[in-house]
């Protein structure tokens, strides 16, 4: 087993594995010969860790793979939700032994203690593989576009083990729809322009400074909240303020840094956050946090449910079943569900009001969105207490610590640090938002482009020097 700094894009590691990556997929002179390399590539990557489980992703690429081409050679309706069934069989036994095996297992053994049945706990360690809630979405969402008849299957094995393990967005997402990605793997691409390559490399560049230089500096704070056995007032808030300011930094981060990575290979990746924490609903939130995330739980798991087909009472429950398997989707710990239960209370209350009623995006936030971004802001941070908190224990501390002016304190100078990157995050929003394509607007003139480019090295630089933080959503 080896370090994990290989996979962080934010190590040395990764700053030499890339530009190798890129130059020697341009430098072959057929598509098969760089499709190849790129599949190689992408398993070398995953496999760094630990080899046995490139052999896991694989197996579940095979699985797919021969599903897909059976879907579409069996006109039997009945034969098809065979296939189907043993696809999802396969992702959803693999996903659920390797991540929710132990805790199920933990509970079983408090469920028969409670009942006066003393015995052991089972010996249960089962190393969790990198990126596997992100990889088995992705290509079940593949068999089930299949089987809807929504795309047709990929005929070449080697395109579509392509499209699983793409080593940009292998390990935290986006989760790409097969209907958006893999035709640009099957494609025989051209070398990007001058100007894609430069809006590329702005691209990594900006979630290296929101990753290095905001989200790993704050993390401090949010740490000092969490940890202290009594946080007072100012700790309590500054610490939720902090962990929601540093998980966006270091997911929106990781994901700028994988759509630079893919563009140099000519290939997109969708956009997983649009401004998040400018929203003026929970539900207007989740259109906006880890897009790709939110549409494949309602396209997959929402809409098959029933969506809000029917009663407002089955609606309701839909819409607290998504949000509930949502947060199991990201950990196998109840702090999780409760997480996802929060999330789908706040869009019930939402759907019951009428405040989740969609609304057209505004370029800028005036005085009257101002309240509603607020407020949404302060239920988002309250959610996010419990998705950070170890044990409930912890939760409710910092949730009570805001209401205890008399516990610790916290010092100015996290103080000041929390007021300025959450600001810094605010002013990054608000420019993206003001601009369609921001790197393409500031590539436009040569001027704004070289100052943001030497701004952000310099900001890189002066943040670098410590070992590599592991990205936050590689736990999931």
């Amino acid at each position: 087993m080896r370090s994990l700094a290989f996979l962080a894009f934010n190590s040395l590691q990764y700053a030499a594995f890339l530009p190798v990556a890129v130059l020697v997929h341009w430098l072959l002179r057929s598509r098969k010969q760089r499709q190849l390399w790129l599949l190689a590539t992408s398993y070398v990557f995953y496999a760094w860790f630990d080899w046995r489980f490139l052999l896991l992703l694989i197996f579940t690429t095979c699985v797919d793979y021969a599903v897909g081409r059976q879907l579409d050679s069996d006109r039997s309706d009945r034969a098809r939700r065979r296939l189907l069934a043993v696809s999802l069989s396969v992702n959803l036994a693999v996903l659920g032994f390797f991540k929710y095996a132990g805790f199920f297992v933990d509970q079983g053994m408090d469920l028969m203690r409670r009942f006066g049945f003393e015995s052991a706990s089972p010996s249960l360690r089962i190393l969790l593989p990198y990126g596997i809630s992100f990889y088995t979405f992705q290509s079940m969402g593949y068999a089930i576009d299949v089987y809807r008849r929504k795309i047709e299957p990929s005929r070449s094995p080697i395109d579509f083990a392509t499209f699983v393990a793409f080593f940009p967005q292998l390990i935290a997402g986006p989760i790409s729809r097969a209907s958006a990605l893999l035709p640009q793997v099957e494609a025989d691409r051209v070398r990007p322009s001058g100007r894609r390559v430069g809006s590329a490399l702005l691209l990594i560049l900006t979630g290296l400074v929101k990753k290095v230089a905001i989200a790993d500096p704050i993390s401090q704070v949010a740490d000092t909240a969490f940890a202290d056995p009594r946080p007072g007032t100012f700790l309590a808030i500054a610490g939720m303020v902090a962990f929601a300011v540093q998980i966006y930094a270091d997911f929106s981060g990781y994901t700028d840094i994988a759509r630079g990575s893919a563009r140099l290979f000519n290939i997109d990746l969708m956009h997983n956050f649009s401004q998040p924490y400018l929203s003026r609903s929970i539900t207007e939130f989740w259109r906006r946090w880890h897009i790709s995330l939110s549409n494949w739980l309602r396209d997959y798991l929402y809409v098959p449910l029933g969506g809000n087909r029917g009663t407002a009472a089955n609606t309701y429950r839909n819409l607290m079943l998504t949000m509930l398997l949502g947060g199991l989707w990201h950990g196998a710990a109840w702090t999780f569900i409760v997480w996802g239960g929060l999330h789908g209370v706040y869009l019930v209350f939402e759907r019951l009001t009428g405040l989740g009623q969609r609304a057209p995006v505004e370029s800028n936030v005036n005085r009257t969105q101002a309240p509603r971004i607020l407020m949404t802001f302060v239920l988002v941070c309250i959610a996010w207490v419990f998705f950070r908190a170890q044990s409930f224990d912890q939760a409710i501390r910092v949730v009570l610590g805001v209401f205890d002016p008399g516990g610790t304190s916290i010092s100015p100078g996290l103080q000041m640090m929390v007021v300025v990157w959450s600001i810094a995050v605010v002013v990054i929003d608000l420019v993206s938002r003001r601009l369609v394509k921001p790197y393409d607007a500031a590539l436009r003139r040569p001027l704004v482009s070289g100052v943001l480019i030497g701004l952000g090295v310099v900001v890189v630089v002066l943040f670098s020097g410590r070992p590599p933080v592991q990205f936050i959503y590689f736990q999931f």
